[in-house]
């Protein structure tokens, strides 16, 4: 199952220039069951992983890919990351300073991109990362896009804006907040001519009221949930959308947007992602909720009893078959629902549960490893147990703007590997080593493996 070369060479073989550039780890550990980070639970998990490892052995062999699998996911904007971490594992190769001035190795063309969501927002660029990512797909990569909730709410946000508006769907287009201005803006100033675009558009009081929710939805908006959500999410939602009405008209001026420039950047956007023919539409075309190879499942943030149950007994692709059907249909509905729980759940009172139940399901289907993003992680990915099921935490705080405001230095750089003879490779600039995890090595390291 296990290749006999020594933990140090299962490093990518980049070149010692790129590693310094990079500063990614040139060592290779055994992966930590103990927690990396500052918290205070260092040691608590650790009986709970062997446990949880153990019990995925027991269940049979593992089931690994075909080829290697590149996962890398909560990119926000950041082009730069991407191909800094591509560069890393060997994916890639750059000839130039431009976002799209590379090629792919054979390493590159022989592996599996899993990008695991949250492509955009927050900054520097949200068009330059799509422009990368779509010249990734011309050169070939087999890149598989998940959905993470940060692109679901620009998705909803967006489709709110043309549908009928109602008590439940009113607050979609502001409930994306502040951090999808600077996608906006970035449309405004490539996309819109300020000469003609707002010609067709009412005064600033009115696009205002289109984008908004009224006066009347404070009051419906908790009786329409109240079937969808329960009563601390209720409050949830409400407490979130107050701040975010309150601000929304302060966070457009500091873009430098009037209203009317607001309301027009919005509908180029919605021509540009929504319409069919728009340049970004394959970003939602191929977006998916989940993907599963051999015992891994992959979605942006984890996963409940319903849909555990729903993968089980149908499958992988009618999971996504009504991902696509239903995240186009009411944005609320869905977004409240246990397939959008894939993108946003965070094992919270407020979430969709995940019980031993539901882990249950999970085994039967095979599956004995969730990969996930959603979670940053400032020390490099991190192994947890949630009822007994693994989850590998590999978001790795790529973009600029998450890393400058939480203090770590730099450009974020890291991505998971995961190769066809059982060994899965954590490498981020923010851990000294790369981090090598193997079921049966992690087992016989604690004596555990019969």
């Amino acid at each position: 199952m296990t290749t006999n070369k020594p933990v140090a060479q299962m490093l990518p073989p980049i070149a010692a220039k790129d590693l310094t550039d990079l500063g990614v780890p040139n060592s290779c550990v055994p992966w930590p069951l103990v927690h990396t980070g500052s918290e205070p639970h260092v040691h608590a998990r650790t009986p709970d992983l062997l446990s949880s490892v153990a019990k995925a052995n027991a269940l049979g062999p593992w089931d690994w890919p075909d080829k290697p699998i590149v996962f890398i996911s909560d990119l926000h904007a950041d082009a730069e990351s991407l191909l800094r971490s591509l560069v890393a594992v060997g994916a890639i190769v750059r000839f130039g300073s431009g976002l799209t001035d590379f090629e792919l190795t054979s390493f590159g063309r022989s592996c599996q991109i899993v990008v695991g969501g949250d492509c955009i927002d927050k900054g520097p660029s949200n068009l330059d990362l799509l422009d990368s990512l779509s010249a990734l797909m011309k050169l070939g990569a087999d890149i598989v896009l998940l959905a993470g909730n940060h692109d679901l709410r620009l998705y909803l946000g967006l489709e709110s804006l043309t549908v009928k508006r109602g008590s439940l769907n009113a607050h979609m287009f502001v409930r994306m907040g502040k951090k999808v201005m600077p996608l906006l803006r970035e449309v405004f100033d490539r996309y819109v001519d300020p000469d003609t675009a707002l010609d067709r558009l009412p005064d600033e009081k009115a696009c205002l009221e289109l984008m908004v929710p009224g006066k009347k939805w404070a009051k419906q908006f908790p009786k329409a949930a109240a079937g969808f959500l329960n009563d601390a999410a209720v409050k949830k939602e409400m407490r979130r959308l107050k701040k975010k009405t309150s601000r929304f008209s302060q966070h457009a001026e500091e873009h430098g947007f009037t209203m009317r420039q607001l309301y027009a950047a919005a509908l180029a956007c919605r021509e540009l992602f929504i319409n069919p023919t728009g340049q970004y539409a394959w970003f939602f075309q191929s977006m998916k909720a989940v993907h599963q190879s051999g015992s891994l499942l992959f979605v942006h943030a984890g996963v409940d009893d319903s849909m555990a149950a729903l993968i089980s007994a149908k499958g992988i692709a009618h999971v996504n078959r009504r991902f696509r059907k239903e995240s186009r249909k009411d944005p609320f509905v869905f977004y409240s629902g246990t397939i959008a729980n894939l993108m946003r759940t965070k094992y919270r009172d407020v979430d969709h549960p995940l019980t031993a139940r539901g882990v249950e399901e999970l085994h039967l289907a095979g599956i004995k490893m969730l990969v996930q993003g959603h979670v940053n992680r400032h020390s490099g990915q991190e192994l947890t147990s949630k009822n007994g099921l693994l989850h590998l935490e590999a978001d790795v705080t790529l973009d600029r703007h998450s890393r400058s405001s939480e203090g770590l230095e730099g450009i974020g750089t890291g991505a998971t590997i995961i190769h066809p003879n059982g060994n899965i490779l954590g490498i981020s600039r923010d851990y000294p080593h790369a981090k090598l995890f193997n079921p049966d090595h992690i087992l016989q390291q604690h004596g555990l493996l019969l």
